[in-house]
């Protein structure tokens, strides 16, 4: 069976976090969704390496997802969850899709 790389778990999760969110209009609901991707990709990223990169791949999902609320203001809500989810996907590749 094919393996799904967790930088589209990732992304997909900050994407599909903030869209359920928005769609629904209930933020628990998009926070769901945040939160299932980020344990997906977080087992992913146990599984495929060491306990020091699952960590600061977890704090990279964390922080990018803060860090787009304060972005938004910025340049606009999606262009900030697109931008968070580009940057996450980058570094979830880097660390952790790249050597399978």
């Amino acid at each position: 069976m094919a393996q799904i790389p967790t930088s589209a778990i990732a992304a997909a999760g900050l994407v599909g976090g903030y869209a359920t969110a928005r769609w629904t209009g209930r933020r628990p609901l998009g926070g769901v969704v945040l939160a299932a991707a980020g344990t997906l990709a977080g087992r992913e990223w146990h599984r495929r390496t060491s306990p020091t990169t699952t960590a600061l791949l977890g704090t990279a999902y964390v922080a990018a997802f803060a860090g787009s609320h304060p972005l938004a203001k910025k340049i606009g809500a999606w262009p900030a969850v697109f931008t968070a989810a580009a940057a996450m996907a980058a570094a979830s590749y880097a660390a952790a899709d790249r050597r399978n």
